[in-house]
């Protein structure tokens, strides 16, 4: 009986040290730094690692992807994706940093959609419009966790009937997938009580050099997109498509995403850089990318792929070096870029665009890919 007792508390001093060698994650994170309960619901870091040792965090909290970790030309491994080191911060600093924006992402302009005949009044975001599905959205939610392996993971939400005004009980999982092949899957699916409408997003900031500080204006980017939707004055928009041809939104050839950004062009002034929705011309097709973007310095290369029928290309115009992230980095003007995949703004109010309609018996499925390499396609070497 002595024995067995004394083998007890050997193994109870034991449990500390095992926690202790895993406080740290490779990007640095402390995953006792996510456990909280918000809205009565516990929040934690879930980490997957694939078989070359790259690494992403995710918090359920917004289903929010807190860091990614992939090498660079000389195998080297740096965080490429800016947030902030606790669960706290994304609670209190309002900012989409790796979040699953829902239940629409971008602007309802009314706000209200109809359909079927009946018109639903939206929560007012301020301006006449509903923006990313409102407050608190699916990135202010703690989502249920279903599965956790080493290279994946499973969450779930339930939005009920009625939240910010949308209609139908709403349920939502994500899963995400770090492959071998240094591919960050995001795929979602979602089923509904009531016809409604859905447009959802993994709204990660990346910053492919490693140097979360550094600008992203010297990166060189690529898109499959010959027009874009035109905003008016107020940055809604207006429903008409514009040509990206003779213009500082054409990157059907690579460029440096800083080469035009300040041109005087009535589309950047409205923005303050790019925050264009573009029309992908392979939509759908989840087998050719729909950007790429290649740092020069880290010899990283970024290419998305994805089942939607836009890509929203934000340069983290509106970053002010006023938050404080990971390491105690500060994130000043454009050190990000956002490659956010998804369906037009406004959708439910201009039947030009593809519709985001859902209605039940239907299974809404969206897969994107983010793909890291080192070694740039050919139109990257020209």
């Amino acid at each position: 009986m002595k024995g067995k007792r004394i083998i007890g508390w050997m193994l109870l001093l034991l449990v500390p040290l095992s926690i202790l060698a895993q406080q740290k994650t490779r990007s640095g994170l402390e995953p006792q730094r996510f456990q909280e309960t918000i809205d009565g619901k516990e929040t934690a870091l879930y980490t997957l690692v694939n078989d070359n040792g790259a690494e992403a965090c995710i918090t359920n909290y917004g289903a929010r992807l807190v860091s990614l970790v992939m090498p660079n030309w000389n195998g080297r491994m740096e965080d490429v994706v800016l947030g902030y080191d606790n669960v706290t911060d994304y609670h209190t600093q309002g900012q989409n940093f790796g979040a699953t924006v829902g239940r629409y992402v971008g602007r309802i302009i009314g706000p209200s959609f109809s359909l079927d005949g009946q018109r639903y009044d939206l929560q007012d975001s301020g301006k006449g419009v509903i923006s990313h599905g409102g407050k608190p959205g699916f990135q202010d939610r703690v989502w249920d966790v279903v599965k956790v392996s080493a290279k994946t993971l499973v969450l779930r939400y339930v939005s009920p009937d009625g939240e910010n005004g949308f209609p139908g009980e709403l349920t939502v999982t994500l899963t995400y997938t770090l492959g071998d092949n240094n591919a960050l899957g995001v795929d979602f699916e979602a089923t509904t009580t009531k016809p409604t409408v859905l447009n959802l997003t993994n709204h990660s900031f990346f910053n492919i050099s490693g140097d979360l500080a550094r600008s992203i204006e010297s990166q060189h980017l690529w898109i499959d997109s010959k027009e874009f939707a035109e905003y008016d004055a107020n940055k809604n928009v207006t429903g008409k498509f514009r040509k990206v041809l003779n213009t500082p939104m054409d990157f059907r050839k690579p460029r440096q995403i800083g080469l035009r950004i300040n041109k005087d062009y009535d589309q950047l002034k409205v923005t303050g850089g790019y925050d264009h929705c573009f029309k992908l011309r392979h939509a759908g097709n989840i087998n050719r990318p729909a950007a790429i973007v290649y740092d020069t310095q880290s010899g990283r290369t970024l290419s998305v792929y994805t089942t939607e029928p836009a890509i929203q290309i934000y340069t983290g115009n509106g970053l002010r070096g006023n938050q404080v992230g990971k390491e105690g980095v500060r994130y000043p003007r454009r050190s990000a870029i956002c490659l956010e995949t998804m369906h037009f703004p406004n959708s439910p109010n201009l039947s030009q665009f593809p519709s985001t309609v859902l209605r039940p018996g239907e299974t809404y499925k969206s897969r994107t890919l983010f793909l890291f390499s080192t070694d740039p396609p050919q139109m990257f070497k020209e």
